[in-house]
Protein backbone atom coordinates (compact mmCIF):
# COMPACT_ATOMS: atom_id res chain seq x y z
CA UNK A 1 0.00 0.00 0.00
CA UNK A 2 1.36 3.63 -1.26
CA UNK A 3 0.32 6.95 -0.31
CA UNK A 4 0.28 8.83 -3.20
CA UNK A 5 2.61 12.60 -4.17
CA UNK A 6 1.93 14.29 -7.13
CA UNK A 7 3.62 12.39 -9.63
CA UNK A 8 1.48 9.42 -9.09
CA UNK A 9 -1.37 11.77 -10.66
CA UNK A 10 -1.55 9.70 -13.96
CA UNK A 11 -2.37 5.97 -11.84
CA UNK A 12 -4.59 7.75 -9.23
CA UNK A 13 -6.91 10.92 -9.71
CA UNK A 14 -6.83 11.84 -6.16
CA UNK A 15 -10.44 13.73 -6.92
CA UNK A 16 -12.13 10.92 -8.17
CA UNK A 17 -11.08 8.38 -5.47
CA UNK A 18 -11.91 11.34 -2.71
CA UNK A 19 -15.37 11.36 -4.18
CA UNK A 20 -16.47 8.46 -5.83
CA UNK A 21 -14.28 5.46 -4.11
CA UNK A 22 -14.41 7.22 -0.89
CA UNK A 23 -17.86 8.49 -0.63
CA UNK A 24 -18.43 4.40 -1.56
CA UNK A 25 -17.19 3.31 1.44
CA UNK A 26 -18.77 5.87 3.61
CA UNK A 27 -21.95 5.03 2.98
CA UNK A 28 -21.73 1.05 1.78
CA UNK A 29 -22.22 0.97 -1.78
CA UNK A 30 -18.63 0.23 -2.29
CA UNK A 31 -18.14 -3.58 -2.07
CA UNK A 32 -21.49 -3.92 -4.18
CA UNK A 33 -21.30 -0.44 -6.35
CA UNK A 34 -17.76 0.06 -7.43
CA UNK A 35 -16.11 -0.73 -10.69
CA UNK A 36 -12.85 -2.55 -10.17
CA UNK A 37 -10.87 -0.40 -12.33
CA UNK A 38 -7.01 0.23 -12.46
CA UNK A 39 -7.43 2.50 -9.28
CA UNK A 40 -9.23 -0.02 -7.39
CA UNK A 41 -7.19 -2.97 -8.71
CA UNK A 42 -4.06 -1.28 -7.38
CA UNK A 43 -6.07 -0.10 -3.95
CA UNK A 44 -3.31 2.93 -4.09
CA UNK A 45 -4.96 5.78 -1.51
CA UNK A 46 -5.12 9.07 -1.75
CA UNK A 47 -2.90 11.44 0.64
CA UNK A 48 -4.93 11.90 3.80
CA UNK A 49 -8.04 10.66 3.18
CA UNK A 50 -8.67 9.22 6.31
CA UNK A 51 -10.04 12.55 7.19
CA UNK A 52 -13.44 11.60 5.12
CA UNK A 53 -13.47 8.58 7.66
CA UNK A 54 -16.46 9.34 10.53
CA UNK A 55 -16.07 7.65 14.17
CA UNK A 56 -18.50 9.44 15.41
CA UNK A 57 -20.99 6.73 15.33
CA UNK A 58 -18.56 4.61 17.63
CA UNK A 59 -18.13 5.58 21.06
CA UNK A 60 -21.16 7.12 23.50
CA UNK A 61 -18.98 9.67 25.04
CA UNK A 62 -16.83 12.74 23.86
CA UNK A 63 -14.55 15.28 25.43
CA UNK A 64 -16.05 18.44 26.61
CA UNK A 65 -13.75 21.60 26.46
CA UNK A 66 -13.95 23.59 30.17
CA UNK A 67 -12.46 26.81 28.90
CA UNK A 68 -12.38 28.49 31.87
CA UNK A 69 -9.64 25.96 33.31
CA UNK A 70 -7.41 25.67 30.02
CA UNK A 71 -3.40 26.95 30.66
CA UNK A 72 -2.99 25.89 27.22
CA UNK A 73 -0.09 23.71 27.26
CA UNK A 74 -1.40 21.35 24.87
CA UNK A 75 -1.39 18.02 26.12
CA UNK A 76 -4.39 16.63 25.03
CA UNK A 77 -3.41 17.87 21.82
CA UNK A 78 0.06 16.09 21.83
CA UNK A 79 -1.11 13.14 23.07
CA UNK A 80 -4.73 12.30 21.23
CA UNK A 81 -3.61 9.05 18.63
CA UNK A 82 -6.89 10.36 16.69
CA UNK A 83 -5.83 13.97 15.46
CA UNK A 84 -8.97 14.39 17.04
CA UNK A 85 -8.32 17.65 19.40
CA UNK A 86 -6.45 20.37 17.74
CA UNK A 87 -5.73 23.61 18.98
CA UNK A 88 -5.82 27.20 17.72
CA UNK A 89 -4.48 30.66 18.41
CA UNK A 90 -6.36 33.80 17.12
CA UNK A 91 -6.08 37.43 17.13
CA UNK A 92 -9.35 39.51 18.19
CA UNK A 93 -8.99 41.01 14.82
CA UNK A 94 -9.63 37.17 13.57
CA UNK A 95 -12.13 36.21 15.94
CA UNK A 96 -14.39 39.04 15.23
CA UNK A 97 -13.95 38.71 11.65
CA UNK A 98 -15.22 35.08 11.55
CA UNK A 99 -18.12 35.86 14.14
CA UNK A 100 -19.53 38.43 12.10
CA UNK A 101 -20.36 35.71 9.61
CA UNK A 102 -22.80 34.00 12.04
CA UNK A 103 -26.80 35.43 11.90
CA UNK A 104 -27.97 33.24 14.91
CA UNK A 105 -26.42 35.36 18.21
CA UNK A 106 -26.78 31.77 20.34
CA UNK A 107 -24.38 30.24 17.78
CA UNK A 108 -22.09 32.93 17.54
CA UNK A 109 -21.68 33.02 21.50
CA UNK A 110 -21.44 29.25 22.08
CA UNK A 111 -18.05 29.55 18.61
CA UNK A 112 -17.01 32.94 21.20
CA UNK A 113 -17.15 30.70 24.26
CA UNK A 114 -14.63 27.98 22.67
CA UNK A 115 -11.85 30.60 22.74
CA UNK A 116 -10.21 31.69 26.49
CA UNK A 117 -7.56 34.37 27.34
CA UNK A 118 -4.72 32.11 28.87
CA UNK A 119 -1.76 33.39 30.39
CA UNK A 120 0.90 31.83 28.31
CA UNK A 121 -0.89 33.28 25.11
CA UNK A 122 -2.56 36.62 26.39
CA UNK A 123 -1.92 37.42 29.24
CA UNK A 124 2.36 37.16 28.74
CA UNK A 125 2.25 39.10 25.77
CA UNK A 126 0.28 41.75 27.11
CA UNK A 127 3.00 42.23 30.08
CA UNK A 128 5.30 42.67 26.91
CA UNK A 129 3.45 45.38 24.90
CA UNK A 130 1.79 43.22 22.76
CA UNK A 131 -1.92 42.48 21.68
CA UNK A 132 -3.15 39.32 23.88
CA UNK A 133 -4.41 36.71 21.61
CA UNK A 134 -6.79 33.87 22.21
CA UNK A 135 -6.65 30.41 22.85
CA UNK A 136 -9.19 27.50 22.21
CA UNK A 137 -9.49 24.00 21.85
CA UNK A 138 -11.95 21.88 18.92
CA UNK A 139 -12.90 17.91 19.24
CA UNK A 140 -13.68 16.53 15.70
CA UNK A 141 -16.98 14.35 16.40
CA UNK A 142 -15.54 12.40 13.51
CA UNK A 143 -12.43 10.90 14.55
CA UNK A 144 -12.85 10.99 18.13
CA UNK A 145 -13.13 7.53 19.86
CA UNK A 146 -14.16 8.45 22.65
CA UNK A 147 -10.84 7.04 24.79
CA UNK A 148 -10.56 9.57 27.16
CA UNK A 149 -7.02 10.00 26.90
CA UNK A 150 -7.43 14.09 26.47
CA UNK A 151 -8.97 13.90 30.03
CA UNK A 152 -6.54 12.29 31.36
CA UNK A 153 -3.27 13.66 30.44
CA UNK A 154 -5.18 17.50 31.11
CA UNK A 155 -5.67 15.67 34.71
CA UNK A 156 -5.67 18.07 37.56
CA UNK A 157 -6.29 20.96 35.77
CA UNK A 158 -9.92 19.68 34.80
CA UNK A 159 -10.09 21.28 31.38
CA UNK A 160 -11.43 18.48 29.53
CA UNK A 161 -14.69 16.04 31.11
CA UNK A 162 -16.16 13.18 29.27
CA UNK A 163 -19.91 13.76 28.62
CA UNK A 164 -22.90 11.81 26.48
CA UNK A 165 -23.27 12.47 23.50
CA UNK A 166 -26.17 13.64 21.86
CA UNK A 167 -27.48 14.57 18.24
CA UNK A 168 -27.61 18.10 19.79
CA UNK A 169 -24.78 18.31 20.84
CA UNK A 170 -22.61 16.63 18.37
CA UNK A 171 -24.10 19.20 15.93
CA UNK A 172 -22.60 21.84 18.50
CA UNK A 173 -19.08 19.72 17.87
CA UNK A 174 -19.32 19.77 14.48
CA UNK A 175 -20.18 23.80 14.31
CA UNK A 176 -17.29 24.54 16.65
CA UNK A 177 -15.15 21.95 14.10
CA UNK A 178 -16.17 24.06 10.97
CA UNK A 179 -15.39 26.97 13.12
CA UNK A 180 -11.89 26.29 14.01
CA UNK A 181 -11.58 25.07 9.99
CA UNK A 182 -12.50 28.46 8.58
CA UNK A 183 -10.23 30.75 11.21
CA UNK A 184 -6.49 31.55 9.88
CA UNK A 185 -3.79 29.47 10.91
CA UNK A 186 -2.48 30.04 14.30
CA UNK A 187 -0.25 33.44 13.85
CA UNK A 188 3.34 32.69 14.35
CA UNK A 189 4.49 35.40 15.88
CA UNK A 190 2.10 33.41 19.42
CA UNK A 191 4.28 30.38 19.21
CA UNK A 192 6.17 29.69 22.06
CA UNK A 193 9.54 28.32 20.95
CA UNK A 194 9.96 27.20 24.43
CA UNK A 195 7.16 24.91 24.10
CA UNK A 196 7.65 22.77 21.78
CA UNK A 197 4.40 21.17 21.59
CA UNK A 198 3.09 24.72 19.98
CA UNK A 199 4.50 22.47 16.61
CA UNK A 200 1.38 21.37 16.67
CA UNK A 201 -0.62 24.54 16.61
CA UNK A 202 0.54 24.47 12.97
CA UNK A 203 -0.59 22.84 9.56
CA UNK A 204 2.98 21.86 8.38
CA UNK A 205 3.22 19.75 11.12
CA UNK A 206 -0.30 17.74 10.90
CA UNK A 207 1.07 15.23 8.68
CA UNK A 208 -1.19 12.25 10.48
CA UNK A 209 -4.82 13.59 9.86
CA UNK A 210 -6.59 10.71 11.39
CA UNK A 211 -9.12 8.08 10.50
CA UNK A 212 -6.76 5.47 11.57
CA UNK A 213 -8.23 1.95 12.36
CA UNK A 214 -5.97 1.95 15.34
CA UNK A 215 -7.62 0.77 19.04
CA UNK A 216 -9.42 3.26 21.28
CA UNK A 217 -6.61 4.99 22.86
CA UNK A 218 -3.53 3.57 21.17
CA UNK A 219 -0.37 4.45 22.66
CA UNK A 220 1.30 4.00 18.81
CA UNK A 221 -0.78 6.27 17.27
CA UNK A 222 0.18 8.93 19.41
CA UNK A 223 3.90 8.35 18.97
CA UNK A 224 3.75 7.71 15.11
CA UNK A 225 1.86 11.79 15.22
CA UNK A 226 4.66 13.17 17.35
CA UNK A 227 7.36 12.05 15.27
CA UNK A 228 5.92 13.26 11.94
CA UNK A 229 5.04 16.75 13.54
CA UNK A 230 8.03 17.34 14.96
CA UNK A 231 10.12 16.03 11.24
CA UNK A 232 6.89 18.01 9.72
CA UNK A 233 7.51 21.62 11.25
CA UNK A 234 11.00 21.87 10.63
CA UNK A 235 11.45 20.39 7.00
CA UNK A 236 8.10 20.10 5.79
CA UNK A 237 5.85 17.46 4.45
CA UNK A 238 7.59 17.51 0.98
CA UNK A 239 10.29 16.47 2.74
CA UNK A 240 9.51 13.48 4.90
CA UNK A 241 9.15 9.78 3.56
CA UNK A 242 8.34 6.45 5.28
CA UNK A 243 8.76 2.72 5.19
CA UNK A 244 6.20 0.86 7.52
CA UNK A 245 7.48 -2.44 8.43
CA UNK A 246 4.16 -4.85 8.52
CA UNK A 247 2.48 -4.92 12.04
CA UNK A 248 -0.26 -2.84 13.69
CA UNK A 249 0.80 -0.28 12.42
CA UNK A 250 0.56 -0.67 8.54
CA UNK A 251 -2.95 -2.25 9.35
CA UNK A 252 -4.60 0.48 10.92
CA UNK A 253 -3.09 3.37 8.65
CA UNK A 254 -3.97 1.49 5.26
CA UNK A 255 -7.52 0.24 5.82
CA UNK A 256 -8.57 0.69 2.09
CA UNK A 257 -9.38 3.61 1.62
CA UNK A 258 -8.64 5.39 4.05
CA UNK A 259 -4.94 6.72 4.70
CA UNK A 260 -4.26 9.02 7.59
CA UNK A 261 -0.96 10.07 6.01
CA UNK A 262 -0.18 13.38 4.17
CA UNK A 263 3.37 11.89 3.10
CA UNK A 264 4.09 9.37 0.85
CA UNK A 265 4.38 5.80 2.70
CA UNK A 266 5.75 2.09 1.42
CA UNK A 267 4.46 -1.14 3.59
CA UNK A 268 7.05 -3.66 3.60
CA UNK A 269 7.26 -6.88 4.97
CA UNK A 270 7.94 -7.55 8.05
CA UNK A 271 11.14 -8.35 8.25
CA UNK A 272 12.78 -6.23 5.90
CA UNK A 273 11.75 -2.60 6.25
CA UNK A 274 15.01 -1.39 7.03
CA UNK A 275 15.99 -3.20 3.75
CA UNK A 276 13.59 -1.27 1.90
CA UNK A 277 14.48 1.55 3.29
CA UNK A 278 18.16 1.81 2.53
CA UNK A 279 16.77 1.18 -1.42
CA UNK A 280 14.58 4.39 -0.65
CA UNK A 281 17.55 6.53 0.92
CA UNK A 282 20.11 5.08 -2.05
CA UNK A 283 17.30 6.21 -5.59
CA UNK A 284 16.74 9.83 -3.27
CA UNK A 285 20.44 10.26 -2.66
CA UNK A 286 20.82 9.44 -6.90
CA UNK A 287 18.19 12.13 -7.22
CA UNK A 288 19.94 14.53 -5.14
CA UNK A 289 17.40 14.69 -2.50
CA UNK A 290 19.96 13.49 0.61
CA UNK A 291 17.64 16.50 2.57
CA UNK A 292 14.85 15.02 2.50
CA UNK A 293 14.02 12.93 6.22
CA UNK A 294 13.24 9.56 5.39
CA UNK A 295 11.96 7.35 8.58
CA UNK A 296 11.46 3.44 9.67
CA UNK A 297 8.47 2.28 11.75
CA UNK A 298 8.59 -1.27 12.73
CA UNK A 299 7.40 -2.80 16.39
CA UNK A 300 9.41 -4.63 18.60
CA UNK A 301 8.54 -7.91 16.56
CA UNK A 302 9.68 -6.64 13.17
CA UNK A 303 13.35 -4.81 14.89
CA UNK A 304 14.24 -7.12 17.59
CA UNK A 305 13.47 -10.44 16.34
CA UNK A 306 12.44 -11.06 12.70
CA UNK A 307 14.08 -7.93 11.18
CA UNK A 308 16.99 -7.28 13.63
CA UNK A 309 19.22 -8.56 11.13
CA UNK A 310 18.23 -5.99 8.46
CA UNK A 311 18.24 -2.85 11.33
CA UNK A 312 21.31 -4.33 12.10
CA UNK A 313 22.78 -4.49 8.17
CA UNK A 314 21.01 -0.76 8.07
CA UNK A 315 23.14 0.74 11.14
CA UNK A 316 26.00 -0.38 9.81
CA UNK A 317 25.62 0.74 6.03
CA UNK A 318 26.27 4.37 7.47
CA UNK A 319 22.99 5.51 5.55
CA UNK A 320 20.87 8.60 7.00
CA UNK A 321 17.66 7.11 7.94
CA UNK A 322 15.75 6.90 11.23
CA UNK A 323 14.14 3.90 12.95
CA UNK A 324 11.33 4.54 15.11
CA UNK A 325 10.54 1.12 16.83
CA UNK A 326 7.19 0.75 18.54
CA UNK A 327 7.59 -1.38 21.78
CA UNK A 328 4.60 -2.86 22.40
CA UNK A 329 6.35 -5.96 24.35
CA UNK A 330 4.22 -8.51 21.98
CA UNK A 331 3.24 -8.90 19.12
CA UNK A 332 -0.26 -7.23 19.09
CA UNK A 333 -1.04 -7.27 15.20
CA UNK A 334 -1.01 -11.35 15.71
CA UNK A 335 -2.55 -11.73 18.68
CA UNK A 336 0.00 -10.95 21.41
CA UNK A 337 2.32 -13.49 21.09
CA UNK A 338 5.81 -12.99 23.13
CA UNK A 339 8.27 -11.24 21.63
CA UNK A 340 12.17 -10.56 22.66
CA UNK A 341 11.21 -7.25 24.11
CA UNK A 342 8.50 -9.33 26.42
CA UNK A 343 9.20 -8.51 30.19
CA UNK A 344 9.99 -11.90 32.28
CA UNK A 345 6.66 -13.05 34.16
CA UNK A 346 4.56 -11.34 31.13
CA UNK A 347 1.56 -13.60 30.21
CA UNK A 348 0.73 -13.91 26.10
CA UNK A 349 0.27 -16.85 23.85
CA UNK A 350 3.31 -18.24 23.33
CA UNK A 351 4.19 -17.88 27.41
CA UNK A 352 1.29 -18.59 28.64
CA UNK A 353 1.16 -18.28 32.69
CA UNK A 354 -0.01 -21.50 34.26
CA UNK A 355 0.96 -24.04 37.52
CA UNK A 356 4.24 -25.34 35.46
CA UNK A 357 5.26 -22.09 33.91
CA UNK A 358 5.05 -18.52 35.09
CA UNK A 359 4.30 -16.39 31.92
CA UNK A 360 7.49 -15.43 29.97
CA UNK A 361 10.62 -16.77 31.08
CA UNK A 362 13.18 -15.26 28.82
CA UNK A 363 14.80 -12.01 29.55
CA UNK A 364 13.62 -9.24 27.77
CA UNK A 365 16.28 -7.85 25.15
CA UNK A 366 17.64 -4.49 25.04
CA UNK A 367 17.57 -3.07 21.94
CA UNK A 368 18.99 0.90 22.82
CA UNK A 369 21.69 -1.32 24.35
CA UNK A 370 22.36 -3.42 20.94
CA UNK A 371 22.45 -0.40 18.84
CA UNK A 372 24.91 1.65 20.67
CA UNK A 373 27.21 -0.75 20.31
CA UNK A 374 27.06 -0.15 16.31
CA UNK A 375 29.42 1.98 15.31
CA UNK A 376 28.24 5.92 14.89
CA UNK A 377 24.34 5.18 15.63
CA UNK A 378 22.49 7.79 17.39
CA UNK A 379 20.26 5.78 19.70
CA UNK A 380 17.06 7.31 21.73
CA UNK A 381 14.48 5.59 24.28
CA UNK A 382 11.77 7.82 25.14
CA UNK A 383 8.25 8.04 25.90
CA UNK A 384 5.39 10.26 24.37
CA UNK A 385 4.64 11.52 28.04
CA UNK A 386 7.75 13.40 28.14
CA UNK A 387 7.26 15.50 25.16
CA UNK A 388 10.41 17.81 25.50
CA UNK A 389 12.45 14.19 25.68
CA UNK A 390 10.56 12.61 22.78
CA UNK A 391 10.73 15.80 20.77
CA UNK A 392 14.54 16.50 21.15
CA UNK A 393 14.97 12.86 20.51
CA UNK A 394 13.01 12.82 17.32
CA UNK A 395 14.89 16.52 15.97
CA UNK A 396 18.44 15.25 16.67
CA UNK A 397 17.77 11.97 14.99
CA UNK A 398 16.74 14.44 12.00
CA UNK A 399 19.44 16.49 12.42
CA UNK A 400 22.28 13.66 13.19
CA UNK A 401 24.46 12.81 9.50
CA UNK A 402 23.62 8.85 9.62
CA UNK A 403 21.42 5.96 11.42
CA UNK A 404 19.67 6.85 13.92
CA UNK A 405 17.31 4.53 16.18
CA UNK A 406 14.42 5.84 18.30
CA UNK A 407 12.64 3.18 20.72
CA UNK A 408 9.59 4.25 22.27
CA UNK A 409 7.22 2.95 24.89
CA UNK A 410 3.77 2.01 23.12
CA UNK A 411 1.06 0.49 25.32
CA UNK A 412 -1.32 -1.47 23.85
CA UNK A 413 -4.23 -1.61 25.64
CA UNK A 414 -5.96 -5.06 25.04
CA UNK A 415 -2.48 -6.89 25.49
CA UNK A 416 -1.04 -5.06 28.20
CA UNK A 417 -4.72 -5.22 30.14
CA UNK A 418 -5.25 -1.31 30.86
CA UNK A 419 -7.81 0.84 30.09
CA UNK A 420 -8.42 3.00 27.10
CA UNK A 421 -7.54 5.96 28.46
CA UNK A 422 -3.99 5.04 30.00
CA UNK A 423 -1.42 5.18 27.17
CA UNK A 424 0.56 7.74 28.26
CA UNK A 425 -0.09 7.46 32.17
CA UNK A 426 1.37 3.67 32.04
CA UNK A 427 4.12 4.83 29.96
CA UNK A 428 5.31 7.58 32.63
CA UNK A 429 5.00 4.44 35.09
CA UNK A 430 6.95 2.40 33.16
CA UNK A 431 10.18 5.05 33.03
CA UNK A 432 9.73 5.61 36.53
CA UNK A 433 9.57 2.10 37.36
CA UNK A 434 12.77 1.14 35.32
CA UNK A 435 10.79 -0.68 33.61
CA UNK A 436 11.33 1.31 30.42
CA UNK A 437 14.12 4.17 31.26
CA UNK A 438 14.87 6.78 28.90
CA UNK A 439 18.23 8.28 27.65
CA UNK A 440 19.44 9.20 24.82
CA UNK A 441 22.69 7.91 22.92
CA UNK A 442 24.44 10.93 20.47
CA UNK A 443 28.14 10.14 19.51
CA UNK A 444 28.52 13.77 18.91
CA UNK A 445 28.83 14.25 22.69
CA UNK A 446 32.01 12.86 22.86
CA UNK A 447 34.52 9.36 22.35
CA UNK A 448 33.69 7.68 25.56
CA UNK A 449 29.81 6.25 26.13
CA UNK A 450 29.60 7.60 29.22
CA UNK A 451 29.62 11.30 27.04
CA UNK A 452 27.80 9.97 24.92
CA UNK A 453 24.96 8.65 26.85
CA UNK A 454 22.40 10.70 29.43
CA UNK A 455 19.55 9.52 31.49
CA UNK A 456 18.52 12.99 32.00
CA UNK A 457 14.59 12.71 32.52
CA UNK A 458 14.51 9.65 34.41
CA UNK A 459 13.77 9.93 38.10
CA UNK A 460 16.19 9.66 40.74
CA UNK A 461 18.91 8.78 38.66
CA UNK A 462 21.68 8.14 40.89
CA UNK A 463 19.33 5.40 43.42
CA UNK A 464 17.97 2.33 42.53
CA UNK A 465 14.12 3.01 42.44
CA UNK A 466 12.84 6.11 42.41
CA UNK A 467 10.54 7.29 45.67
CA UNK A 468 7.57 9.28 45.57
CA UNK A 469 8.61 12.07 48.11
CA UNK A 470 4.89 13.18 49.26
CA UNK A 471 4.48 9.28 50.29
CA UNK A 472 7.55 7.69 50.06
CA UNK A 473 6.45 4.91 48.44
CA UNK A 474 8.65 3.38 46.06
CA UNK A 475 8.03 2.42 42.56
CA UNK A 476 9.92 -0.43 41.38
CA UNK A 477 8.58 -3.40 38.75
CA UNK A 478 6.61 -4.34 40.75
CA UNK A 479 4.64 -1.60 41.57
CA UNK A 480 4.24 -1.41 37.46
CA UNK A 481 2.99 -4.99 37.43
CA UNK A 482 0.64 -4.16 39.66
CA UNK A 483 -1.29 -2.19 37.60
CA UNK A 484 -1.47 -4.29 34.51
CA UNK A 485 -3.69 -7.27 33.75
CA UNK A 486 -1.00 -9.25 31.93
CA UNK A 487 1.09 -9.76 35.35
CA UNK A 488 -2.30 -10.44 37.60
CA UNK A 489 -1.49 -13.47 38.23
CA UNK A 490 1.85 -13.30 39.94
CA UNK A 491 0.01 -11.81 43.15
CA UNK A 492 -1.49 -13.77 45.58
CA UNK A 493 -4.89 -13.43 47.54
CA UNK A 494 -3.16 -10.88 49.96
CA UNK A 495 -0.99 -8.94 47.25
CA UNK A 496 2.05 -10.47 47.54
CA UNK A 497 4.02 -11.09 44.35
CA UNK A 498 5.56 -14.30 43.13
CA UNK A 499 9.16 -15.67 42.93
CA UNK A 500 9.09 -15.20 38.93
CA UNK A 501 8.02 -11.52 39.13
CA UNK A 502 10.97 -10.59 41.68
CA UNK A 503 13.24 -12.01 39.30
CA UNK A 504 11.84 -9.67 36.58
CA UNK A 505 12.00 -6.50 39.13
CA UNK A 506 16.01 -7.89 39.37
CA UNK A 507 16.28 -7.86 35.71
CA UNK A 508 14.97 -4.54 35.28
CA UNK A 509 16.87 -3.39 38.53
CA UNK A 510 20.13 -5.06 36.59
CA UNK A 511 19.57 -3.17 33.10
CA UNK A 512 19.52 -0.28 35.42
CA UNK A 513 22.43 -0.65 37.07
CA UNK A 514 24.23 -1.64 33.85
CA UNK A 515 23.00 2.12 32.23
CA UNK A 516 24.07 4.32 35.58
CA UNK A 517 27.53 2.61 34.81
CA UNK A 518 27.63 3.26 31.06
CA UNK A 519 26.82 7.19 31.83
CA UNK A 520 29.08 7.05 34.40
CA UNK A 521 26.67 7.46 37.41
CA UNK A 522 27.71 4.80 39.36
Amino acid sequence: MVSTTPQMDQLLDIEDFNGRIVEAYNNGTAEKGLSADISVARSLCAPGSGIYRDFSYIAPEIPEFIGDNCVGCMDCVTECPDTAILGKITTKEDLEARLAKETDPEKQQFLRDQFVETAKYFKNFEKKGKDGAYFGIFIDPTKCKGCAECVEVCGDKEALKMIGKTEENLQDYRDGWGFYEDLPESPKDYLIEKSVQDMMLTYRSNLYVGGAGSCMGCGEATAIRMMLAATGFTYGEDNVGMVASTGCNTVYTSTYPYNPYTIPWTNSLFENGPTDAMGVRARWDQSGWQDKKLWVLGGDGAMLDIGFQALSRMLMSGMDINVLVLDTQVYSNTGGQASTSTYMGQATKMSYHGSAVPGKTERRKELGQICMMHPDVFVAQTITTLPNHFYKAVMAANEFPGPSVITVFTTCQPEHGVGDHLAAHQAKLAMESRAFPIFIYDPREGERIKERLSLRGNPAVNDDWYKIRKTGETVDFVSFARTEGRFAKHFDADGQPSEALLAAQADRLENWRMLQEMAGII
